[in-house]
């Protein structure tokens, strides 16, 4: 029998608890009191009773229980499940930035990772940690990006920010801005256009996905006058998705991109660097965007913000990306196992898709 099964059939959703001393734990305890998450998943956390009490009571009117232990045939689908990652005592302070923060930061993601791979949870929900106390003999990654990556052996993920009405994916992540033109290559613009491609068809049920992508340098290089990656590196990469049936268009002058509302025409936005992407998507999405791993085998999201030291352990925190990320979650969830059965039978999509025609055929007359 499977944890799943013991599970009610709902999909069983993983969650670190992020850095120590950060808003993570904060975070999941208010967003996981609102009870009617149990009825559409069973929350595992992977951290201690001692970190969720330690919280919990901290924060003002919160009506949060929970039930603990290291079995995954014994959760309970009606209430929120704590995975006890270790039972000794550890030192919270909040907002200080410490290697007990890190470490065990470190240990939550470790564990969650390996019930992922290991089958016993669906998908996973991560908390923010800090790249730079997190940093030891072994974890030597700029964030979980990276780390899943490696540790699922996948050959190339996508950094994908996500709300509502705004996708932004990057070409390179966590690397200093001096290094960025280095990485940028046919193959690596390539290789993320594949997988961003292949995710909005899956994970976000866009048939024919159309992408903008992003200039490297302002006004697009001035036809060489201020770079030549548009032409040598970029157009070519562009050229090359078209010829792989993608929808492809660029590349756009990124802050005249944003500032005339063009990315409201793509479904989504490829930029080069994080920055790049990174300001007009939380300066237009903050507050419900969403972090979202493509790529990998599984669905990995979290809120689109950091550990917030400034706010941590004073019941300040605002839950509304993290709930997003939730929401996101269950949502990628459903589209796969959508996905899944309509390439399972080709008549079924056939059908679904003559149908979707003649639906678009009468509103258009």
């Amino acid at each position: 029998m499977s944890s799943t099964t013991l599970s009610e059939n709902k999909p069983i959703i993983g969650f670190t608890c992020g850095d120590l001393n950060g808003i993570g734990t904060e975070l999941i305890i208010k967003s996981l009191s609102d009870n009617r998450f149990l009825d559409f998943c069973t929350p595992v956390v992977f951290a201690s009773n001692k970190v969720i009490n330690f919280y919990r009571k901290s924060i003002s009117d919160i009506n949060f229980s929970f039930s603990s232990g290291k079995d995954f045939y014994k959760l309970n689908p009606r209430q929120v499940n704590i995975f006890n990652c270790w039972e000794e005592e550890v030192a919270i302070n909040p907002g200080t930035l410490n290697n007990s923060g890190g470490q065990y930061a470190v240990i939550s993601l470790k564990f969650a990772a390996q019930a992922l791979k290991d089958g016993k949870i669906d998908a996973l929900i991560t908390a923010p940690i800090h790249k730079k106390n997190v940093q030891s003999d072994d974890f030597s990654f700029t964030g979980h990006t990276p780390f899943l990556k490696d540790f699922f052996g996948v050959n190339d993920v996508l950094m994908l920010l996500f709300s509502e009405n705004l996708k932004v994916g990057v070409v390179t992540e966590h690397v200093p801005l001096k290094e960025v033109a280095t990485l940028i290559t046919k193959e690596s613009i390539g290789s993320k256009l594949s997988i961003l491609h292949s995710s909005l068809q899956k994970d976000f049920n866009i048939q024919r996905p159309k992408i903008a992508v992003l200039a490297l340098n302002p006004h697009a290089g001035d036809d060489g006058l201020i770079g030549n990656e548009e032409e040598e590196i970029i157009r070519p990469a562009i050229k090359d998705a078209k010829q792989h049936n993608m929808l492809v268009t660029g590349p756009f002058s990124a802050d005249a991109f944003f500032a005339r509302g063009y990315h409201n025409k793509f479904d989504a936005v490829l930029s080069m660097y994080h920055d790049q992407g990174l300001i007009p998507f939380k300066s237009l999405s903050f507050g419900e965007g969403v972090n979202f791993t493509s790529g990998l085998p599984f669905v990995r999201t979290s809120p689109d913000h950091g550990t917030a030291f400034d706010i941590a352990g004073k019941d300040r925190a605002d839950p509304s990306s993290f709930r997003s990320a939730i929401f996101g979650c269950l949502d990628i969830l459903n589209n796969r196992k959508m996905f899944a059965e309509n390439h399972k039978n080709p008549i079924n999509r056939m059908s679904t898709n003559m149908v979707a025609g003649a639906v678009d055929e009468k509103i258009t007359d």
